[in-house]
């Protein structure tokens, strides 16, 4: 049977790559400039990609897609929506009201608008006040006289009784039918203020993640594609586009987990330092098992505090566009990026800023543009430009690795032309092929999953039955997110006794994977 082809695609902001796969082949990859309303760039890209492959649109039978706009606008606090917090927890958790130690430029962009009302549980889930209906309703009227409609609703231990802010919910959306609301629940764990700050992201990002998913839509109806679309999410696994439409904080790390992701796939190393090297950004992660390490503690998203699993990158702002200048005699690199104006900014192109990949094509490292346009830079000059950009991406190597010894570093992302020459602190520094589209390839390859994270009473289940029903939740919710339940495994589970707590109460996290179902008939 012939292997389906499949179509990976990552959205940076700088470049959009794009690979077909049949299996475990690249037949094709290409490389094109994103474009501010992100569906033109991706037409431009799948349709370069189907041409130089010969490809017919019927033949592909499924899309996956990586993005980094969302991350990109909350950093920038660009395209966000003004928000509201209601949080349904009087007369507790009044101490550290919402939005504690928010970044005050951030404050300016999605305003201040602060609820609190009756209503909660206890660890056990036992109800300690009514909810407050009225007084809900009250901060709905409220909330809508003010224009907003992005709203975060947030209860205290919601994990345990997610009904409380359901029925929260629905109270609001009889006011404000047109409301996007987040509950906590569904985005965050079981500590209150990290839970709701990761709502609260989500609702800033709800209006701006209908927009991102429908463009990318109507690309591929553009395109003639009818092949299911699905988005990667924060761990290298797959989303529906509904979904991530609704919960665009679940993609924020997808761009560099799937170069993490593909640089396993592509060089076959299970344990390594991944070094992706984009337009604006490098993004550096470890390797472990083939899988993106994660974060052992709370992850910051723009400077707000969230307690979401995240894979542990450090990015840097060093890529193809950023801007070269000399300081007191100094070379300074970035923070600045031109970005996806690379074309009609940098020197080569004819522009008058000069960046990274300028001193790069001087330095004859690649060709592109027009090399006679930075002739006029002397060797000393390219010389000490290459070495801090080196020096950059050493120092951030030796800030993720784990001890002093050298491991394999694996280069990719298309900036990864910038680094010329072997890494120190690494024992082997690999350039595979398809580096420069090892993100798209990520995608490409992604599997589906199902998560559970919730809290089990073992005393009255009993630990094993406990056990048994997060994995059967877990298989569930891989099947029920397109993944073909033959292929669906459990790969990860964690136990969390709430050894504070008199009950039996322990927190469970399951994992289950599979790889996406094709559809009859593809």
């Amino acid at each position: 049977m012939k292997n389906p082809l499949r179509i990976g695609i990552d959205v940076g902001g700088t470049n959009t790559d794009a690979v077909l796969m049949s299996g475990n082949e690249v037949l094709a990859a290409v490389k094109r400039l994103t474009t501010a309303d992100v569906g033109s760039g991706v037409v431009d890209a799948v349709s370069a990609l189907l041409a130089d492959s010969k490809t017919p649109a019927a033949e592909v039978t499924s899309v996956m897609i990586g993005t980094t706009q969302f991350i990109n606008a909350f950093v920038q606090r660009k395209g966000l929506s003004r928000i509201a917090a209601l949080r349904v927890s009087l007369p507790k958790t009044d101490g550290v009201p919402p939005m504690v130690g928010w970044p005050e430029d951030l404050l300016a962009v999605v305003g201040k608008e602060i609820h609190l009302v009756g209503g909660g549980s206890y660890h056990d889930g036992k109800d300690y006040a009514p909810l407050d209906e009225t007084g809900i309703e009250a901060a709905a009227r409220t909330i809508g006289a003010k224009g907003i409609r992005a709203i975060a609703i947030t209860a205290n231990f919601a994990p345990i009784r997610p009904d409380l802010e359901e029925r929260a919910a629905a109270i609001v959306q009889r006011v404000l039918p047109d409301a996007r609301i987040t509950l906590s629940a569904q985005v965050g764990g079981i500590g209150l203020v990290d839970r709701e700050n990761a709502a609260l992201i989500n609702a800033a990002l709800s209006e701006m993640g209908q927009r991102v998913v429908s463009s990318m839509q109507q690309a591929f109806r553009d395109l003639k594609i009818t092949a299911p679309i699905y988005i990667s999410q924060n761990d290298g696994t797959l989303i529906s586009t509904e979904y991530a439409a609704r919960y665009p904080i679940f993609t924020c790390s997808a761009g560099p987990t799937n170069s993490l992701r593909g640089a396993a796939f592509l060089t076959g190393l299970k344990d390594a330092i991944v070094v992706d090297v984009g337009g604006t950004t490098t993004d550096l992660g470890f390797l472990v098992n083939g899988f993106p390490r994660e974060t052992a503690t709370p992850h910051n998203i723009g400077g707000v505090r969230t307690n979401f699993r995240m894979p542990d990158v450090l990015s840097i702002a060093l890529g193809g566009g950023s801007r070269v200048r000399f300081v007191d005699d100094a070379v300074k690199l970035g923070p600045d990026s031109v970005a996806f104006e690379l074309s009609t900014r940098s020197r080569i192109f004819g522009g008058s800023e000069l960046t990274t990949t300028d001193v790069a094509v001087r330095a004859g490292q690649l060709a592109l543009g027009d090399a006679s346009k930075v002739k006029d830079i002397d060797q000393a000059t390219v010389v000490r430009v290459i070495d801090a950009i080196h020096a950059r991406v050493e120092e951030a190597i030796d800030q993720i690795k784990v001890n002093a010894s050298p491991v394999p570093v694996i280069l990719v992302g298309g900036g990864s032309v910038l680094l010329s020459r072997p890494l120190h602190g690494s024992s082997e520094t690999l350039r595979p092929a398809h580096a420069g589209v090892a993100n798209a390839v990520g995608a490409a390859i992604a599997l589906v999953s199902g998560r559970v994270d919730k809290s089990y009473d073992f005393n009255t289940l009993g630990r094993e039955k406990a056990l048994e029903m997060a994995r059967n939740e877990a298989i569930e919710a891989a099947v029920a997110a397109g993944a073909d339940r033959a292929t669906v495994e459990v790969v990860d589970i964690v136990e969390l006794p709430s050894t504070y707590m008199q009950t039996g109460g322990t927190k469970v996290k399951v994992r289950a994977v599979g790889e996406l179902a094709v559809r009859k008939g593809a």
